[in-house]
């Protein structure tokens, strides 16, 4: 190219043919650009020229400048215009038509789990009774025939906020707390909620879990009855295949107590390495509610005797579902929680 006025022509036929943005900003870099753009190229040869010749080559090179910069403007504001008025058809939305559809998330595996229990035992007449998780000591401790002193206190006492505050250990302050409100016998109810206690964290325990007890009083309950509710719920949850045994234990509240198994779901009972090849899973502890937990609650022991028992709701999940580690439900990893 010779001279600006025939590179102009060249640019402005350029864009005049130019259909999309893309193609008038190719443009914009081929003849504009500072560095081997063709108008920046021609002047690279003004100093070669005599004096009396630069500065009109200087002058028609910055009107050739202005003239493509104003026809590349033009040409946008033709393209916008000509999008906008295209717009109703091109970029239209129809608000009718079905959006795609939301991921939507599922209830956590422990809340799926107290709910089946909940399900299950509500069945049979027993109602949900909740707590708060911050304790007194009277409440989780002394009510509950644990005095200060007592051996049972040594992986419980633990957590608190002030020397009469703590957080509970287990659900069964609530226990108390229903017998004194409702006073007056039969009682049937559960307790699930959050418990704390001061373990390290491994395969099979944490300081925080999840519980659900059970409390029933009323007249001539034996243990046998105990068994049977509980069997009842443990075939109901993992299958009418499953056996139960109680293991004679102590609990501080209970007496007598007992340790519950459930037979293993992997092995059917025979044994296998997630048992211990014993056959048998613990699954919680229960047995016949202390004369003076009774007293303590406002019950007559005389007139009235019940049974109660306790299971770790991650431990219930661990036996539903097959899991080794309880550190699983509380790791937040999606590969885990989408199984359920």
């Amino acid at each position: 190219m010779s001279n600006p006025q025939e590179l102009t022509q060249e640019a402005l036929a350029a864009i005049a043919r130019a259909q999309t943005e893309a193609e008038v900003a190719a443009i914009e870099v081929d003849y504009l650009r500072r560095k081997n753009g063709r108008l920046s190229s021609l002047l690279s040869e003004i100093g070669k020229l005599p004096p009396e010749e630069r500065a009109a080559l200087g002058q028609a090179a910055n009107e050739a400048k202005r003239a493509i910069e104003a026809a590349l403007a033009a040409k946008r504001q033709e393209l916008e215009e000509a999008r906008l008025a295209d717009i109703a058809e091109t970029e239209a939305i129809d608000i009718t038509f079905p959006g795609p559809p939301l991921g939507r998330g599922h209830l956590h595996v422990l809340t799926q789990v107290q709910r089946q229990i909940e399900t299950v035992l509500e069945s049979m007449g027993y109602q949900v009774e909740l707590g708060p998780e911050v304790e007194t000591e009277w409440y989780n401790f002394e009510a509950l025939n644990i005095p200060p002193g007592h051996p049972a206190r040594e992986n419980w006492d633990s957590f608190y906020f002030t020397p009469d505050l703590l957080l509970r250990a287990h659900t069964s302050p609530v226990q108390i707390r229903a017998m004194q409100r409702i006073k007056e016998p039969p009682i049937y109810i559960i307790t699930p909620g959050r418990c704390y206690r001061r373990d390290a964290p491994e395969a099979t325990r944490l300081p925080y879990f999840s519980q659900v007890e059970g409390l029933a009083v009323d007249k001539a309950l034996t243990v046998g009855d105990m068994k049977g509710t509980l069997l009842y719920m443990i075939q109901s949850l993992y299958g009418e295949e499953r056996k139960v045994r109680v293991r004679p234990s102590y609990f501080p509240f209970t007496e007598p107590s007992f340790e519950f198994d459930v037979t293993c779901g992997i092995c059917a009972g025979a044994g296998c390495k997630s048992c211990r090849h014993k056959g048998w899973l613990e699954v919680g502890g229960c047995g016949m509610v202390h004369p003076q937990v009774l007293r303590n609650g406002g019950i007559d022991p005389t007139k009235w005797n019940g049974y109660a028992w306790g299971f770790g709701i991650e431990r219930m999940a661990m036996l539903k579902h097959d899991v080794e580690d309880i550190r699983l439900f509380y790791e937040s990893d999606l590969r885990f929680l989408e199984q359920f």
